[in-house]
């Protein structure tokens, strides 16, 4: 990790002060697939990839969040940071497999949702875990603890 990357790595997050949210902050962790190239090593690309919708696969790309590199997580709107030095010339393919590797793994915050908050049923881990478990087929609105719905609604 470089000297930059471990100064920003030791700040503590402010969401206050930053346009984006990042997955250790949700989660209140990071993941080891964040600190650690090896531990993503294992993802499969292709194996991986929805219905084999390579062009999915293809809009995932290395970006930066607060000056560290990052993989955007769509489904919970937040930035997946890297703490790792990344090889030159694989930044595209390290940040899909991170990506990838926090999806299938139920760390995204989005996924976390679906249980209680899915509307129609659909794999909790989404297309990227072969037999994950169905979430949504029982789904209620939420009700707020004493608040009724206004007459004539």
């Amino acid at each position: 990790m470089s000297e930059a990357t471990t100064n920003i790595a030791n700040e503590r997050h402010n969401p206050e002060l930053t346009i984006g949210i990042s997955a250790e902050y949700l989660a209140g962790r990071r993941f080891d697939y964040q600190e650690d190239i090896n531990a993503s090593a294992d993802v499969d690309l292709l194996e991986s990839t929805p219905g084999q919708d390579i062009n999915w696969l293809e809009d995932i790309e290395l970006l930066a969040e607060d000056g560290v590199p990052a993989v955007f997580d769509r489904y919970s709107n937040s930035f997946i940071k890297i703490y790792f030095e990344i090889p030159k010339g694989q930044e595209n393919e390290v940040a899909r497999k991170v990506l990838l590797k926090h999806l299938q793994s139920g760390n995204s915050y989005g996924i976390k949702l679906k249980e209680a908050h899915a509307k129609f049923p659909q794999p909790e881990l989404g297309p990227w875990v072969k037999d994950s478990r169905i979430v949504g087929t029982n789904w209620k609105p939420s009700v707020l603890p004493g608040w009724e719905m206004p007459e004539g609604h």
